[in-house]
């Protein structure tokens, strides 16, 4: 029969749950990951889309604690692919011996805390319960697939995929594909197959400033450069703003000549990478309307000069702010110098409806197709949190919580008031930065404090077995009245959520229509979901918490 009670239950098997197994492993404890897919990779199992790419250098993008692994594993190129990142998962996963303790093919249905034995309750897809005393979510960001609500979807009679649940195969060999949406993702999938569809047409939402990725094989030179440097590189990454490997510049655009603002983007856009243009150019990019039309303006010209049919140049040319996730590419504006590749703007030309045959726009035009792939994004940070029920105290529900605070909110991006024992791995108001950094910091703060708690939960045991030996009374059998609780204040919690909107008040993001702000889903409130004030000011956050005894949280 399976093991039923862990000490610790870890939901996702991505970069936050292969890491945080190790972790509590590490410490002793007894540990569980379930994961809804196959295998190993949370994100990177799912989005098999053509394209898929991390944005985020190949030398960063991994884990920074085992130093040997950083430089003996291969990559070949700047920027790691989808099969790339499953490979280095599945890699660290083997190299640990992790496999043994995850089960797959399972998804959490519900989890309800046990006040009176201080566990949760954690029910599965597959018929399974288990109790943990502690359960940490590794959900992801971008997990839970977001359609729009277009009409007549269910009719088509052609291929239908969603980047976010991609086939492990596709073939568009001289098939008619459209594809909604045109963000990161969309982005990708355009610039993948344009060149192997006998038509593509681009049915885009929103225009978007798109910057060279800057990929391309990596020398021995390099590769050998970077393995020199990879103590100083982390500690660059770890107290930088977005912790992407370069130095945020500390200079606002208009305190430079014209020439000089033209030359740093073009070197910026010559050396790739969207946040390297966004905030290694200028400091002020995203607080400054002025500042944010300069680089603007120059991602124009860009398109006009790439471009050459002025009609879809007009259609591909952005005039909102340049303040959503910056995108990167291999060649997105080029694709549309082929003769088979179209683009419709949404904004002037909506979709009426989805037919049997393709799709149907309001001025009465018909587009057949054999594929239809939505690119439309995720319901991203707490759509995975709100889509199943995580009951706290007194069976209060997170969506009940959230309704209740206005939005998703947690203290620190990590825990939730009234929610004891449970954390989240890049829970809403987490750092708005390069992932994987993100997650060991999170993740080792998780840990960090659960080895707090089970200490002072043993002092307690050895204090409560002392008193009750001393009256010559048996031991409790069971204790976990004793138990540790960790718990956020709902003080904590408001004042966390507060120190985000202070930090995003200025931030041209808030003025734009994104997912970063949660405003990708019709219907859906507004609201801050990131913290903005760096990984590293963040960091100095957390160690503070953790010096002062984790103010914040309830007495353990």
């Amino acid at each position: 029969m399976a093991q039923p009670h862990f000490d610790a239950l870890v939901v996702g098997a991505g970069f936050g749950g292969i890491y945080q197994l190790h972790k509590l492993l590490q410490q002793g404890l007894s540990v569980k990951v379930i994961d809804a897919a196959g295998d190993v990779g949370g994100t990177w199992y799912w989005n098999r889309y053509p394209g898929a790419m991390s944005d985020t250098e190949s030398y960063i993008y991994r884990y920074s604690w085992d130093k040997d692994d950083l430089i003996n594993y291969p990559w070949k190129e700047h920027y790691l692919k989808q099969p790339d990142v499953l490979a280095y998962l599945e890699h660290v996963v083997d190299r640990y011996d992790l496999r043994k303790h995850m089960q797959f093919n399972t998804e959490l249905q519900q989890a309800q805390y046990d006040e009176a034995n201080n566990v949760w309750l954690v029910q599965c897809s597959t018929g399974d319960t288990f109790t943990a005393r502690y359960v940490v979510t590794g959900l992801g960001l971008l997990s839970k697939t977001n359609y729009p609500n277009i009409p007549g979807i269910e009719k088509f009679q052609g291929e239908l995929y969603h980047t976010g649940n991609w086939p492990r195969t596709h073939d568009f060999k001289d098939k008619r594909v459209g594809i909604v949406g045109n963000g990161s993702t969309g982005v990708q999938v355009i610039t993948a197959i344009a060149k192997e569809v006998r038509q593509l047409v681009s049915f885009q939402r929103t225009p978007q400033y798109s910057v060279p990725s800057g990929d391309g094989p990596v020398s021995k030179e390099y590769r050998d450069s970077i393995n020199s440097r990879y103590d100083e590189i982390w500690e660059q990454v770890r107290n930088s703003v977005v912790a992407f490997g370069f130095e945020e510049s500390k200079i606002p655009a208009m305190s430079v000549s014209a020439e000089e603002r033209e030359e740093k983007f073009q070197e910026a856009w010559r050396r790739g990478n969207g946040f390297r243009f966004m905030f290694w150019t200028f400091s002020d990019l995203t607080v400054d309307e002025e500042a944010n039309e300069e680089a603007c303006r120059f991602v124009r010209k860009k398109i006009g000069q790439i471009v050459q049919d002025p009609e879809k140049a007009r259609k591909l040319t952005p005039h909102d702010f340049y303040a959503r996730r910056p995108l990167c590419d291999a060649g997105y504006y080029e694709q549309f110098n082929r003769p088979n590749v179209d683009i419709v703007s949404l904004k002037e030309n909506p979709i009426k409806g989805i037919t049997e045959n393709g799709v149907a726009m309001s001025d009465g035009t018909q587009y057949d197709l054999d594929v239809l792939i939505f690119a439309t994004g995720f319901d991203a940070v707490d759509g995975n949190y709100t889509r199943i029920a995580i009951k706290g105290r007194n069976g209060q529900s997170l969506k009940d919580h959230w309704d209740k605070t206005g939005g998703p909110t947690t203290y620190l991006g990590v825990c939730v008031s009234g929610f004891p024992n449970l954390f989240m791995i890049t829970g809403p108001n987490g750092p708005f930065t390069n992932i994987p950094p993100t997650i060991e910091t999170q993740v080792e703060f998780i840990a960090a404090t659960i080895a707090t708690a089970e200490e002072h939960g043993r002092a307690k045991n050895h204090a409560s077995n002392g008193v009750a030996n001393s009256n010559s009374a048996a031991a409790p059998s069971n204790s976990s009245a004793f138990g540790p609780v960790i718990e956020a204040l709902q003080s904590a919690e408001d004042n966390w959520t507060q120190v985000c909107k202070e930090i995003s008040h200025n931030s041209l993001f808030r003025k734009t229509d994104s997912w970063v702000f949660g405003a990708n889903v019709p219907g859906r409130k507004h609201t801050v979901l990131f913290y903005f004030g760096g990984l590293g000011a963040y960091r100095k956050v957390l160690r503070e918490v953790v010096d002062s005894g984790y103010q914040g949280f309830k007495p353990l």
